[in-house]
């Protein structure tokens, strides 16, 4: 029997909706469904690594590319943003996969982690997609 989907391959096949920035034949990128910065947004590898250790060294070197070409795009584009926070976790999701969490330098990470962000809307949030999405 084969192990069930996570989510995230429930999201490379299609079969569950995500906010898509960026796609190749080895990643996806899309904003997080419980963002802890507006824009926050995961790289994900097609295949299905738990860790990143798991993964080969050139799926490994392609996400970390992709993730920096976003990281240059949120930068450029969305307001208020100086620097972009890069976290590599598996935990919560058994998939390798790369948090890009957008911010101000004048606010740690430490203080954003202590609350979740919103989307007023899903107006606002395809705003978020374009922005990434129109520099890359």
């Amino acid at each position: 029997m084969e192990p069930e989907k996570t989510i995230f391959q429930k999201i490379i096949d299609r079969e569950i909706p995500a906010d898509i920035v960026y796609e190749d034949d080895v990643c996806i990128a899309f904003l997080d469904i419980h963002p802890v910065t507006l824009g926050h947004t995961l790289v994900v590898t097609k295949s299905p690594y738990r860790w990143m250790d798991d993964a080969t060294d050139t799926d490994v070197v392609h996400a970390f590319v992709v993730a920096k070409n976003i990281m240059k795009v949120m930068k450029q584009n969305l307001e208020n943003i100086s620097l972009v926070s890069v976290v590599v976790v598996g935990d919560e999701v058994p998939h390798f996969h790369i948090h890009l969490i957008p911010q101000n330098i004048a606010e740690p990470l430490a203080i954003a982690q202590t609350r979740q962000s919103n989307y007023a809307d899903d107006s606002q949030k395809q705003e978020y997609v374009e922005k990434i999405k129109k520099g890359l």
